[in-house]
This record gives C-alpha cells, structure tokens and sequence, in this order.
C-alpha cells in the first residue's frame, strides 16, 4: 500500500462530510426563509414539519459521523453495539424502501471495528439505491473481530474505486477516502477488508485481529 498524507486524508474526510451535510442544513436555511415570508398558517405548519425533519436527519449525520469518524463513544475502548446500531437504524429509516436485519454475537466491540461496522454500512446504504436489505453481522471469536455487511436489492450502486480503496489501491479522493481510512485502521492491527460486488449483492467483510485484552490495537 502506498504511503497516505495523513493531512491530505484528514483535508478529505472534511469535505465528504461537510458534502454531505450540505443538503440538510440547505435546507434548513432555506425553511426558515419561507416561514419568514409565509403568512398561511397551513403552509406555515407545513414549514415547521420541514424544519423538524431536517434537523433530525441533521442530527442523526452528526452523530452517525461522530462515531464512524471522530473520537466518540467514551474514554474506553470497548463501545457497546447498542449505539451503533442505533446509528445505522436512523439513517436506515430515513428510506422507507430499505430494511436493516443485525446478528451481533457480542455486546460489546473495538473503537476500531464500530468505525469499520458504521462505515460498511454507510457504503451498503448508499448502494441500495432501489431500495433493498441490509444485513450486518459482526462477533468476537478466535482472536479477531469479523464483520460482515450485505446489501441486496434490485440494483446495487457501487463504485468499484471505493472498494479497491478498501486494499490502499487507487486514488485518493474525497469519495475514496473513507475506504482509505479504514484501510489504514485494519493495516495498522495486522487486519484485512475485502468487498464482493455481483448481481443485485454487495458483500464486506473485514476481520480485524484483537489483542489479549480483548482490544483492536
């Protein structure tokens, strides 16, 4: 794998999120431009569910982000799965289209393995643009913690650059740069992602070694 500029990635990472952002704080702004010059008070009502709904997706990103990217999730190493799972539903039930089934064999994983969960999830998501079903699995065993994300639908849209960023190859872009911080993560602990794209599936898995403490790295 090829050396990754740490300040070229961080520079990178901001921008997809602030990218991503973007709609629902535009449209935030541009609620409140309307409840100023709206004087019909059904419009008005249909104003404020507006505003409501946009600031909950917002708030659901911020916090989707805090951990898939940021230092959330305590001072511990270990993060229940609870909260992440809880992420992942939120975003999931802004689609009416998608349903999200779980299988974690444990209660508890690595900092590292729930940003790897979150981010396999995000990249599921985003591929189900017809709508479909999201399963992700995720246990403990034998040393290591192994993740699996599946998203199956009627058409899968992946970018095939996003999963060779999974292995360090290719360029690194702001839509390509998650996969490169993941793959920075489970290099750095001796670990390995890989991705399956075929007919109407999408499969990632990582396997992420865990030390004698029960800890990624």
């Amino acid at each position: 794998m090829s050396d990754i500029d740490p300040v070229q990635l961080a520079s990178l990472l901001c921008s997809k999120l602030c990218h991503d952002l973007l709609s629902p704080v535009g449209a935030l702004s541009n609620g409140l431009e309307l409840l100023t010059d709206e004087k019909d008070p059904d419009m008005r009502d249909r104003c404020f569910e507006l505003l409501e709904q946009s600031a909950q997706i917002s708030t659901d990103k911020l916090k989707f982000f805090r951990l898939a990217f940021g230092a959330a999730g305590g001072f511990g190493d270990m993060i229940d799965v609870d909260e992440p799972r809880a992420l992942v539903d939120a975003l999931v039930a802004k689609n009416e289209r998608v349903e999200a089934n779980w299988a974690l064999a444990t209660a508890r994983l690595p900092k590292g393995a729930v940003k790897v969960l979150l981010n396999f999830a995000q990249m599921g998501l985003d591929a189900l643009v017809r709508g479909g079903t999201l399963d992700i699995g995720a246990e403990m065993r034998g040393g290591a913690t192994e993740i699996v994300v599946r998203a199956t639908g009627p058409k899968i849209a992946f970018d095939e650059t996003i999963g060779k960023a999974l292995s360090g190859e290719g360029e690194l872009t702001s839509r390509t740069a998650p996969a490169f911080m993941l793959c920075e993560l489970a290099e750095a602990d001796g670990g390995g992602l890989q991705y399956h794209l075929g007919e109407g599936s999408l499969v990632l898995g990582a396997e992420l070694p865990t030390d004698t403490d029960g800890l990624i790295g």
